[in-house]
């Protein structure tokens, strides 16, 4: 069996491109937002730039001006070994050498270059992979869902023969995906209904979810916004959407929390970035902000050390990381991860449970424990959303628990996720735990530890009840 993915040798390294600017490629800066260039897709044709003070609406917050960076962050040892970020490895080196001859080290770090390179059509996939009979019929059949799309270096990533490889099953269409099951519905979380402007979903009382782009690198299969991104969006996301938006936190003091989404905020340009995070930070109300990606994963040339200095600006600053499985955890990720921590950005990993892909203990165990390695604190493991045609990816809520049960108390309690299920309809997240508390016996609370063992824990009943 030929595979794409391969173990990389601790004897060479990565080297992530030290550009202190953005790569050429589509319009950057605030011209770029001043003209409504807010394509969804980054890499569409340039327009010509204008001064950036064509509009003062674009000029930066003063205090944005006095922040000293001109130290770019160290990178620590990540526990893959300081002689495996030294040169690209040889397993991406091959993948390049061998479907990308023309591109040049230099080009495969560019993440301008990976987001230009996409694989999105049939014949650019298989090229790199040999397709089932099942994938040839999704991805012909692929019209008006979500599209193909896959960054060259997550394509490495992929085993070339194996259609159940947990990795090629999360971005790779199979049939499965256009059958509706009871349930299911195109907005399960009722992410519409609670949207008083347009990008805006504020379902919790003091944070609101602020989409910013409907743009990804990669689109994972099981998307829960997939009636947003690709090329099927509601809407379109603009200048004009980004200030009605923002307006709305402005008016609304509640509003402490605020996290850019999207699509992925991490696949525009610094300029738009910090243009948006800079807008937020001078609100007052507003007390932190975070940034929900998958970038650091499927694409981790763009953390820049550029974007890493910019980010750090605007603490407190936190970012939440879509992570799948222990098999993205490669030493470009590692790096780009320790550049994030290194700017004082604390990362947390959201997973989803997925059949087939992460839905045992060794797996998830793998995975955990190779986040803490990298600066990356487990946070959320979520039940797959009941998004249409995700039936094939959902593992019944026992199997979550089952895994919980078997990481809490086998491992340090910092590997330990919380494991939760965002109720259909608005509902929000629920946590669910294994049943820890067996009941009581007069005054004492009984109690069942990660064993199976049982213990009483001196606990007066003052009339409550504590189940």
């Amino acid at each position: 069996m030929k595979s794409n993915l391969c173990v990389c040798k601790e004897t060479e390294s990565i080297k992530i491109s030290e550009e202190e600017t953005e790569p050429p490629g589509s319009m950057t800066g605030y011209a770029g937002i001043a003209q409504g260039v807010l394509s969804e897709d980054p890499t569409s044709a340039s327009v010509k730039e204008q001064p950036a003070s064509s509009s003062k609406i674009f000029s930066l917050p003063k205090t944005a001006n006095h922040v000293v960076d001109n130290l770019a962050p160290k990178v620590h040892d990540d526990g893959i070994g300081a002689r495996a970020r030294r040169g690209l490895s040889d397993c991406r080196a091959a993948f390049r050498s061998r479907f990308f001859p023309e591109a040049t080290e230099s080009d495969w770090n560019d993440w301008r270059w990976q987001l230009r390179h996409r694989i999105t059509s049939i014949d650019e996939l298989s090229r790199l992979i040999r397709l089932s009979e099942d994938e040839l019929r999704a991805i012909t059949h692929n019209r008006e869902a979500l599209p193909l799309s896959i960054t060259p270096y997550y394509a490495s990533l992929l085993d070339e023969e194996n259609p159940h490889q947990p990795l090629r099953r999360t971005v790779v269409p199979v049939s499965a995906e256009y059958v509706r099951s009871p349930g299911e519905s195109d907005d399960p979380l009722g992410e519409d209904a609670h949207s008083p402007v347009p990008g805006v979903v504020h379902r919790y009382p003091d944070r609101v979810l602020f989409l910013v782009t409907g743009f990804c690198s990669t689109y994972c299969r099981y998307c829960t916004r997939s009636r947003l991104v690709g090329h099927r969006g509601e809407f379109r996301f603009n200048l004009a959407q980004w200030e009605q938006a923002i307006r709305y936190i402005e008016a609304t003091p509640a509003i402490r929390d605020v996290l850019l989404s999207g699509g992925d905020p991490l696949t525009l340009p610094d300029q738009k970035i910090e243009w948006l995070l800079s807008r937020l930070h001078r609100i007052p109300h507003v007390e932190f902000l975070r940034i929900g990606t998958k970038v650091p994963a499927v694409l981790p040339q763009r953390i820049t050390p550029a974007l890493a200095r910019m980010l750090k600006r605007y603490h407190p600053l936190w970012m939440s990381i879509h992570f799948t499985h222990p098999d993205e955890l490669t030493p470009e990720v590692a790096q780009a991860c320790g550049r994030l921590a290194d700017a004082g950005i604390p990362l947390g990993s959201q997973t989803v449970l997925l059949a087939g892909v992460n839905d045992d203990v060794e797996t998830m165990k793998r995975l955990v424990h190779g986040l803490l390695k990298i600066r990356v604190k487990p946070y959320y493991l979520y039940q797959c959303d009941p998004i249409s045609g995700s039936a094939h990816f959902r593992t019944p809520v026992k199997k979550g628990l089952e895994i919980i049960k078997g990481l809490r108390g086998y491992t340090t309690g910092y590997a330990v996720p919380n494991y939760v299920v965002d109720a259909p309809g608005s509902g929000g997240k629920i946590p669910l735990v294994p049943e820890y508390v067996v009941g009581r016996d007069g005054d004492y609370l009984i109690l069942r530890n990660y064993e199976g063992n049982i213990y009483y824990y001196p606990d007066p009943d003052e009339g409550g009840d504590c189940q």
